[in-house]
């Protein structure tokens, strides 16, 4: 059903997507956490800086990451110094998993906020109360209370990486077989005048995305009756 280089881009668009999600994790459970339950001054400037991504042309951010992790760049330089080597990132699937971790961040920390926020802290407070650490009381009370909403920040940022197309195609190019994602593939398909093929991307990834939305609605709306069964007669 596929021709070669097709299924090329979809297997490189899914190994994309998974190394983005598993790279906004860490930091953005972490940001999630000091919007949602910290007292921190300046919340209001992190939150604007965390979703500035949504906003910004995405060509424009393809392009801040080209002159960030270049050779030449700060970042890049910096990877190179420490690590003692010269470290090619730009124009590789590497650059792409970071194209599309910076797009996709903002939908996984507002998702992962919520559900944070929405966690009863009497709970948070009981279990502080019996000897708890700040550390166990978040990863035994906290985050599996916000499991839903973690799950839908997940599924949104999957969804969200495998569609990327305007950073990646700054930042890591078009080259087929190495940085040629699913929306890179269709975007050449549909410069040549192969729209036939181009369709069959496209059905695969309408069929993603629907997916994707579908689960976050289903999740939202169980959070919804959870919640709704919770509240005291």
């Amino acid at each position: 059903m596929f021709t070669q280089s097709e299924l090329n881009a979809l297997l490189l668009s899914l190994r994309v997507a998974a190394c983005a999600v598993a790279l906004v994790v860490p930091p953005g459970v972490f940001i999630a956490w000091l919007l949602a339950k910290s007292k921190m001054r300046g919340k209001s400037l992190l939150d604007t800086l965390v979703s500035l991504p949504l906003v910004l042309p995405p060509v424009v951010t393809g392009y801040l990451l080209l002159v960030l992790i270049s050779r030449n760049g700060p970042l890049g330089q910096l990877v190179q110094d420490t690590l003692g080597c010269q470290l090619r990132i730009v124009f590789t699937w590497y650059a792409a998993v970071i194209a599309s971790a910076i797009v996709s961040f903002p939908l996984f920390v507002r998702a992962v906020t919520v559900a944070l926020g929405a966690v009863d802290p009497r709970l948070e407070n009981a279990a502080r109360s019996l000897g708890a650490g700040r550390f166990r009381t978040f990863f035994t009370i906290t985050l599996p209370l916000a499991r839903r909403g973690l799950i839908a920040g997940l599924v949104l940022a999957f969804a969200r990486s495998l569609g990327e197309f305007g950073a990646t195609i700054i930042v890591a190019g078009n080259i087929p077989g190495v940085t040629q994602t699913m929306p890179l593939a269709v975007f050449s398909l549909y410069q040549t005048g192969r729209d036939d093929i181009a369709w069959r991307l496209i059905a695969v990834a309408t069929v993603i995305a629907f997916a994707a939305l579908l689960v976050v609605w289903w999740l939202t709306k169980r959070s919804e009756k959870k919640d709704g069964a919770n509240q005291p007669i």
